[in-house]
């Protein structure tokens, strides 16, 4: 188990942002390996995240468990079940600064957009809910992709999924079963990588009072968000996380 005090200083702030982010704030978890990257290695933190996130998951699937989509399920998960596989193949020939360059850039474009045109901006048509199904299945294997490589599968979900304008809970319900099924899925390479380690899951442990108390804060939070401002947050919550990837990524590829 790490016994380093300053991992423990920024790791209990990212696994307080987890839960925020698993309880309906939907994107600000991407924050939380970078954080803890500054005190470990990013394979030991990415490591450590990841059982915590697969509890954290069974607090938030409890919560919505009434609310949710099932047709962008059916969609999504298959591809995204691809994209994870590939993206553990790739994993030797994949820069993840330029997929998370990539990924920050067009989550920031998208949101910028969204927001503009919900607020009057321009008059674009909205996807049909049950139409341009390529889309869901582009989008599910981009989000199963980049969480593999880079812990930041929530843009693409969210770029297919946020235009459909679910009510809050809706939308709270189906990212938190897809991300559910996708957490499980990327068990078995994380397995075969041999990054479960004694010394991380026993570090997981210790945090995980922390993760669920804090998943549970989050839920509680969310529903007092207005639902007619729900969305507005998150496109914002997007905008900064989209940035912070592009950030990371171009100066991951500088150096």
């Amino acid at each position: 188990m790490i016994t380093d005090p300053l991992f423990y200083a920024l790791a209990v702030p990212a696994v307080i942002i987890l839960g925020l982010a698993k309880g309906g704030f939907a994107g600000i978890g991407v924050i939380a390996v970078p954080l803890m990257a500054l005190a470990v290695s990013p394979v030991t933190a990415a490591s450590i995240t990841l059982p915590i996130l697969i509890v954290q998951d069974v607090v938030s699937v409890w919560a919505f468990r009434r609310t949710w989509d099932r047709k962008i399920l059916i969609l999504m998960l298959p591809s995204a079940a691809v994209g994870i596989f590939a993206g553990y193949a790739l994993a030797a020939f994949v820069k993840p600064g330029a997929v998370e360059l990539a990924i920050g850039a067009i989550s920031v474009v998208f949101a910028v957009q969204r927001l503009w045109v919900e607020r009057g901006g321009a008059q674009l048509p909205e996807p049909r809910p049950e139409g341009l199904p390529w889309r869901g299945v582009l989008a599910g294997a981009a989000a199963g992709f980049t969480s593999q490589i880079s812990h930041a599968g929530g843009p693409p979900f969210q770029m297919y999924v946020l235009p459909k304008r679910l009510p809050r809970d809706v939308f709270i319900g189906t990212s938190a079963l897809f991300f559910a099924a996708v957490n499980w899925m990327k068990v078995p390479a994380y397995l075969a990588l041999g990054q479960f380690t004694r010394a991380s899951l026993s570090t997981s442990a210790v945090l995980l009072p922390v993760a669920i108390g804090s998943t549970w804060a989050g839920v509680w939070l969310v529903r007092r968000v207005p639902a007619e401002r729900f969305y507005q947050v998150i496109y914002v919550l997007l905008i900064l996380v989209g940035g912070k990837l592009a950030w990371d990524g171009a100066a991951s590829l500088l150096h």
